[in-house]
Formats: structure tokens, sequence, C-alpha cells
């Protein structure tokens, strides 16, 4: 088959949106098909990865977001000779879909990745909630009855879907992780590299910094709670528009000793850093399908979480959730966790178990099966090359930490 996916970014902007693409043209390409991905750039960005077609776009501030309301004419020709488009996000490339694939009768499928009346309220605080639900109820019904098939990562996400009015039939395919690199990684980063000491425990969140990750919450928490338990240390990987405002609040709480924020790590390295923590933690309410919290957990690590219904599902028994979300909450649940070997170990193990409903092998050849039925042909037997199977699940070797 020739699958498009179209996404209003891609890499090097770094998103689980970004890294789900990836890894779904890996797979598709090695069971033989071509996969383009369809997004908007700089004219000049030069790519690595094969078949990834950019249309011009103006930059958003330095957000690494792009925007236009059109393909190169390059783009348009070639996308238009797709058996299937798969669009990641509903407000640039969705019209653009409907506009170039609906005429031709290319079949559009369409997963909604985002708690996009969240991300509303975390980028525009001032708008009243009336207003960006009311957008998203006149906009996301109608887009999705346009569609050929609506897909949600989660129950939850679909259940929200069903909310803002989309009255279509929504199908469940849960976005994958390669597992692989998280239960086999290489050397973990030693501590002291970050200045901690071997009895430090050590939490890690991993994510874009930003306001919809509820950052500065996370870090009210983690204040309290250093100062019921010395040893507590945090890491935050990865880059956004609230980076300033986060060390500028580490340094006022006087928690520098305690904090280390590491920027945009490769997504080589990630298992390192995993392999090197005792817990992940995030106070993230937006989240649809967070690929951090699966890798986590297929890292061996327990899991500290809000009790939004898309995490819950997520990591089920795995996760350590807070309900209902206060400061206190949180502070308490990071004291408990870190003064517990026994509660660490037994999430770990269950988290271990549990990833294992994510493997991206599978979840990719769901997908497949969903683009065949959308262009309406027989779905063939695929076999997984035996480098892509399925992870075992590894026994504990957290000993030092648990």
């Amino acid at each position: 088959m020739r699958i498009g996916m179209m996404a209003d970014n891609y890499k090097p902007y770094v998103s689980g949106i970004t890294n789900y693409i990836a890894l779904n043209k890996r797979y598709l390409e090695k069971a033989g098909h071509d996969v383009y991905v369809f997004t908007f750039s700089e004219p000049e960005h030069e790519d690595d990865d094969p078949r990834v077609i950019r249309s011009p776009g103006l930059p958003l501030a330095d957000t690494g977001f792009y925007l236009s309301l059109r393909y190169s004419r390059e783009a348009k020709k070639l996308l238009q000779t797709m058996d299937v488009v798969h669009v990641h996000h509903p407000f640039l490339s969705g019209p653009l879909a409907l506009l170039y694939c609906r005429p031709r009768g290319i079949p559009i499928v369409f997963t909604n990745h985002t708690r996009y009346d969240l991300y509303a309220q975390a980028y525009l605080p001032a708008m009243p909630d009336i207003v960006g639900n009311a957008a998203l109820q006149s906009y996301l019904p109608s887009f999705c009855r346009a569609v050929d098939l609506v897909i949600s990562p989660s129950p939850g996400m679909r259940e929200v879907l069903m909310q803002f009015g989309v009255d279509v039939p929504i199908e469940v395919v849960p976005n994958g992780v390669d597992l692989t690199p998280f239960a086999h990684p290489a050397l973990p980063v030693t501590r002291a590299e970050l200045g901690f000491q071997p009895e430090d425990i050590v939490l890690l969140f991993v994510g874009r910094l930003g306001p919809e990750k509820n950052l500065d919450f996370l870090l009210r928490s983690f204040t309290g709670a250093t100062q019921a338990y010395d040893h507590l240390r945090l890491v935050l990987i990865g880059a956004g528009p609230a980076q300033e405002d986060l060390e500028d609040r580490v340094n006022r709480s006087g928690i520098q000793h305690a904090v280390r924020f590491m920027g945009p790590v490769a997504y080589d390295q990630m298992p390192r850093y995993m392999a090197m923590a005792d817990a992940f933690v995030t106070a993230s309410v937006t989240e649809v399908h967070p690929l951090s919290v699966i890798e986590a957990m297929a890292s061996g690590l327990p899991v500290l979480t809000s009790s939004t219904s898309s995490l819950g599902e997520i990591a089920g028994d795995a996760a350590e959730t807070i309900d209902p979300m206060s400061t206190d909450a949180l502070a308490d649940a990071i004291f408990r966790l870190a003064t517990s070997a026994d509660r660490r170990r037994d999430l770990a193990e269950k988290g271990l178990l549990r990833s294992r409903c994510f493997s991206w092998t599978q979840t990719a050849k769901d997908m497949l099966a969903v683009y065949h039925r959308a262009a309406g042909v027989a779905v063939p037997s695929t076999t997984v090359p035996a480098s892509e199977q399925p992870v075992p699940v590894k026994s504990m070797s957290r000993e030092r930490s648990l």
C-alpha cells in the first residue's frame, strides 16, 4: 500500500505523536509498504528519513510549529496518489485531507491524539472554558463525520470525543511503543554525572516543558516532599516554553541541588536515563496516551501520576495515582513511594507486565488492518521479523534502588 501520514509537525520536533508516526512508518516499511509523511517546515530543511514531504510554513515563534493552509504543488500531487491517508492533527492537516483527498475518493483515517480542550486551558488561560469547548463541539463532530474512520488511542479519549458530540463509530487502537530498548538498555547514566549520590531516590519526568504538563504543580509538590525526605531528586528531560519559569521556581524554592534540567535528549539515549531512575512521575492532566509512561513501565520503573482517565487506563494497577489532585496529596505520594522499596518493587513488576499490551509490533499490525479495511481490501497475513517480536518480560534488576 501507499500510505500517507499527515501531520502538522514532524521531526526534528519532539513529541509523542512524532515518535508514534516514526515508529509506525518504520514497521510498515519493513512490512513492504510505501509510507510518506506530509508536513510543514522551513523550505531548506533536509531529512535523513526517506519519503518525508515538507511544504513551506510560517514559523510560530520558536515553538517548532509551522503554519500553512496548503501543501506545495508537488506535495499535493504526490498525496493524491496514496491508497489511504492517516491524519494526526485535525485543524491544519485535517482540512487539507478533506480538500485534497476526498474528491479523489482516497480513504481518510483520523486519530485524535490530544485533549485539545485541556491544551486550550493551558495555553489560553484567559479564555473561558465554554469558548474552547464550544469551538471543539462545533468542529470535531463535523470533521469526524467527513472522514472514513476515527481512531482513539484509549477508551477514555473515545468518551471525551463523544462528550464533544462526535457521533460516528470510534475504534480504539493504542499507540504502540518499541519496548526492546527499554527492556534491554545500554549502560545507565551514572548518578555521579548528575551530581547525585547512590543513596538518592531519583524521580524522572520526560516530556515537553509546557503549561499543559502541569510542571509548576509538580515542582511545588516535589518541594514539599523534599522537606520530609532529603534524599529526593528530580530529573526533567525535555524542552519547552515553560523552562525558564520552571528554573526560576526551582531557584526560588531553594532546591537547585535536587533538580536537574537535562534539555532534549536523543531518543536512543532515553533508556539510559530510565535505567538510572527509581520512579517516573508526571502531573499532567492533558495526556491521551503518553508513550513515556509506557516506556517507563517497560523499563521497570514504578509510575506516579494523576488519575486522569487515559493515564489510569494505560497504567492500571501499575501506577500510584493521585485523586483528588492537590500539591499536598502529590507530595505525600512522592514521600510514600520514595520511602517504600516494597511498593516501588510491586508497581515495577506490574508495570513490566502491563507494558507488553502496548508493543508497537502488535499495535502497528492493528493499524495496518485498519488501513486495509478503510481502503476496502483484504487484510493479508503479516509475519513479524524475529527482531521485531514483542520482548519477553524481564526480571527485576533494580536491587540498588529497590
